[in-house]
């Protein structure tokens, strides 16, 4: 039912929550090595928490040096005994076969996703685990294709492969690394993040009952340390990391001078840019597709917006507007559109970049919505009179937070837009192609969207430049990261 109160210009939606029912969560879990739940070496577990009620989850084993021993010498029999002398159609039919379970099962990893990450159903249902069945269901077609995809290269499995994962994409991001690893007949030994490890962990439960060989694919929980101990391990032969810049640049200098082979998706503060030609109310919901929707937690969220001068006034008044509409509230509720943060270290974070951005001299404006009073919730923000020497303006701030600058013309605001040791994403808003293709050549960034913000596909090659990373994921170029071409 919709009510109206005549003192708002908004309407209120009655209450349309998501049914957790029949989802299944142990109060403990182990880790997944060699086909099996095993407990943790040091008997060492810790919690997860739902971000939106500061609830518990489960418990969650905390995984050491001695873990991750157990978990590589069960990948390195896997691949050596079974998985790279299968043939190749036959481990396609594996990766088609967990595509489809996660098909199946979609509701309950969307629930799960939202229970633990803080995110808004609607995004977990209609973006992250379809897009998590996509990338399986698209890397099973080139197990068997690879000398065509690489021809006169002898394609060849690099062998064990240590992955590290974020918590604003568990399940996705687990599956953007998992399905090229298995495809191109690797191993796999996984680390979700410590703040939103049950969707990897269901994944898991999916992989046993899929029949996947044991050890094929191991999934060890832990934090720092855990991942640490992956990067480390001698007996790995490729890292793949998504998280912050600062761990990055740490992973790289490991690795330099040993064998390994890294691919790395850093931190991002992307540009985002209407020009006066734009269809501003489209732009006006990309932006805040790109930056609110998700909370600001996407390492390509378009925190920087860029708008030409003779449109500022508009843009910003939709803007303000759009703001005031936005619910913010509980991540099962259909209605919501920005959800809880992940954690309270990183509302912490948001925090201080807010308020150092108002003692910088910015203009703060946030949406007028209450919030809830438990969780980490934190208003939809934008800030006016931001320049490029503003802090907001140059480091990541991951939260939803928008900074706002002018410009007049093309080669400023390329300038502008450029002007970061970021390169990940960018987004172009215009009625013009050859504007487009102008942009997409001159400015500094992995990936460009054009008159649309936040669209994947797996058969696009996703990454950046600069302290964005190295390397890229999803399409031939991902395929390629986890092989040995000659």
């Amino acid at each position: 039912m919709k009510t109206k109160d005549k003192s708002e210009s908004s309407w209120n939606l009655s209450p349309a929550p998501e049914s957790t029912d029949h989802i299944q969560l142990k109060k403990r879990y182990e880790h997944f090595i060699n086909g099996k739940f095993v407990k943790p070496v040091k008997g060492k577990y810790f919690a997860t928490i739902n971000p939106a009620t500061e609830v518990k989850l489960a418990e969650v084993a905390e995984g050491t040096i001695e873990d991750v021993n157990k978990a590589v010498n069960a990948a390195r029999s896997a691949y050596e005994n079974v998985w790279s002398v299968m043939p190749a159609l036959e481990r396609a039919k594996y990766i088609y076969r967990i595509a489809r379970m996660i098909q199946e099962r979609a509701k309950e990893f969307a629930i799960i996703e939202s229970l633990d990450g803080g995110k808004p159903i609607r995004e977990s249902r209609d973006i992250d685990i379809p897009l998590a069945a996509n990338h399986f269901f698209y890397h099973a077609g080139w197990a068997d294709k690879l000398e065509y995809a690489f021809p006169n290269k002898n394609p060849q499995p690099l062998g064990v492969v240590g992955q590290i994962i974020p918590w604003n994409f568990p399940l996705l991001m687990a599956s953007w690394k998992i399905a090229p690893a298995l495809a191109t007949g690797n191993t796999v030994i996984l680390k979700p993040a410590e703040t939103t490890p049950l969707t990897a962990l269901k994944l898991a439960e999916l992989i046993q009952d899929s029949g996947l060989p044991d050890g094929v694919v191991n999934i060890i929980t832990g934090a720092g340390e855990t991942g640490a101990a992956i990067v480390n391990h001698p007996e790995i032969n490729k890292i793949a990391f998504t998280g912050s810049t600062q761990v990055g640049k740490i992973i790289n200098k490991t690795v330099a001078g040993t064998q390994k082979k890294v691919t790395l998706e850093l931190g991002g503060k992307a540009a985002n840019i209407i020009f006066e030609d734009a269809a501003i109310d489209q732009a006006v919901e990309g932006i805040v597709n790109g930056i609110y929707f998700n909370q600001g937690h996407v390492c390509c969220a378009g925190s920087r917006l860029f708008v030409q001068e003779s449109i500022f006034e508009t843009v910003v008044k939709k803007l303000k507007h759009r703001l005031e509409s936005l619910i913010v509230g509980d991540p099962l509720d259909k209605n919501t559109d920005v959800g809880a943060i992940n954690s309270k270290e990183q509302l912490k974070t948001i925090n201080d970049y807010i308020e150092i951005g108002k003692q910088e001299g910015a203009l703060m404006y946030q949406s007028s919505c209450t919030l809830p009073s438990k969780g980490n919730w934190c208003k939809p923000t934008l800030f006016l009179n931001v320049s490029q020497s503003h802090t907001i303006a140059q480091e990541e701030i991951f939260g939803p937070v928008l900074a706002i600058q002018t410009f007049r013309t093309i080669e400023e605001v390329i300038s502008k837009a450029n002007n970061t040791p970021y390169g990940l994403s960018a987004g172009v808003w215009t009625d013009k192609g050859s504007k487009i293709f102008n942009l997409t050549h001159q400015l500094q960034a992995g990936v460009i969207w054009a008159n649309t913000y936040n669209k994947f596909d797996p058969a696009s090659p996703f990454g950046g430049y600069k302290e964005s990373g190295l390397g890229r994921e999803g399409g031939l170029h991902g395929l390629a990261a986890y092989l040995n071409l000659k």
